[in-house]
């Protein structure tokens, strides 16, 4: 289980951020699998930012949830830049949010390839009315947990960061 207790403070920073400046949050997780609202939601007053969650872990549920393509998903994987912006407009599309974070990426210990190993996590992330921003971090030498923990620390950073952002 990852104890996600060391990252209240950021998560906290990143509400306070969002409630002054009127945003509000979706997140769409695949690798996390909730965890990114979760850390939001144990802030209290959370409510008044976090707007929903959805958690797509299989092919599937990126494609019925967040009208991901699954023609998408089977040319270039569901670990990828495209299927992660795809994530985060279709998490937009589909809620009222303002910001909205997507992870898609391969946690371990198995599932990876020399062209995707494990670690390696896309984060799509879009604040409505602008484009969608990709980053893409390979969290090398880390076990599941550590993946997964590290992957959450980057998704509350590409959130406060267009949280911030005047454009």
């Amino acid at each position: 289980m990852t104890d996600l207790t060391p990252l209240q403070d950021q998560a906290q920073a990143l509400i306070e951020l969002c409630i002054a400046r009127g945003l509000t949050i979706a997140t769409a997780e695949s690798c996390t699998g909730g965890l990114i609202a979760g850390v939001l939601t144990e802030i209290s007053g959370s409510s008044a930012v976090v707007d929903r969650g959805y958690v797509t872990y299989s092919n599937k549920a990126k494609n019925e949830m967040l009208g991901v393509p699954a023609t998408l998903i089977e040319r270039v994987g569901a670990v990828s830049q495209e299927v992660a912006l795809a994530m985060a407009v279709g998490a937009l599309a589909k809620s009222g949010a303002d910001l909205a974070i997507a992870v898609t990426g391969i946690a371990g210990p198995t599932g990876g390839s020399a062209e995707k190993p494990v670690g390696l996590v896309h984060f799509g992330v879009m604040r409505r009315g602008n484009p969608a921003r990709h980053a893409v971090h390979v969290f090398a030498d880390l076990d599941r947990s550590g993946v997964r923990f590290a992957t959450v620390v980057e998704a509350l950073k590409l959130l406060h960061d267009a949280a911030s952002r005047d454009d």
